[in-house]
């Protein structure tokens, strides 16, 4: 892991108290947890070439210091299958509040999961995994753990989920990658640690597991 590069990163980003979501992916990378590639278009001619490059259908999020939760900024959208949509939510982002520009990415698919961690004053970095996505707050099903933590401890983390049946393949769905997640687990873990003296909180929601893997779809980190 390239701490020193991630501590770069900290550092811009401290004028705003937490990292923008294209530096918090990156820092995701850098820790060993899979991204999928995104482009941040910073004005509207950047759509085109983005969407030859990562075709559709597309996501795409508003990227601002100013919007720490974009859904209730309206500053997401997604399934965008077409240039003319993609420009039209552009020109939607673009006004609002500390526009910097619009980050794009490929659609994932498979079951949404929350992955964080708070750094408790006490105790450092304790891990949260639960089911995740716009509907984390309803379902309010979650494991948590103090870090550091092995395969073993993920192991339990997952099958301590209400809603587990989820992942191990439900009404003919194929079961999520368990490796790869107990993986993501241990070096989310790994990173929390490496960290725990700049951050306060990070949040990956959603994390998009599948029989083909685990992806980072979105990650914000609060700084101490």
């Amino acid at each position: 892991m390239d701490k020193s590069t991630i501590l770069t990163m900290l550092d811009s980003a401290r004028k705003y108290g937490w990292v923008l979501e294209p530096q918090a992916k990156e820092i995701c990378r850098i820790g060993g947890l899979s991204v999928p590639r995104f482009i941040v278009a910073e004005k509207i001619e950047d759509c085109t070439p983005a969407a030859e490059t990562l075709g559709f259908p597309l996501a795409a999020k508003v990227v601002s210091p100013e919007i720490v939760h974009k859904t209730e900024h309206q500053g997401v959208a997604v399934n965008i299958n077409d240039l003319e949509k993609l420009r039209q939510v552009f020109t939607t982002f673009s006004r609002l509040p500390g526009f910097l520009g619009v980050l794009l990415e490929k659609m994932s698919t498979g079951v949404e999961l929350i992955l964080g961690a708070q750094n408790d004053p006490q105790f450092g970095p304790v891990v949260l995994l639960g089911i995740g996505g716009t509907s984390v707050e309803i379902y309010k099903d979650t494991t948590i753990a103090m870090a550091p933590l092995d395969k073993s401890d993920g192991e339990k983390m997952i099958s301590g989920l209400k809603g587990r049946k989820l992942l191990e393949g439900y009404r003919g769905t194929p079961a999520v990658d368990r490796e790869a997640l107990v993986a993501t687990i241990e070096r989310f873990s790994r990173l929390s640690m490496a960290l725990a003296d700049h951050f306060a909180s990070i949040d990956i929601n959603p994390l998009f597991c599948s029989s083909e893997g685990c992806n980072v779809a979105d990650a914000r980190i609060i700084l101490k």
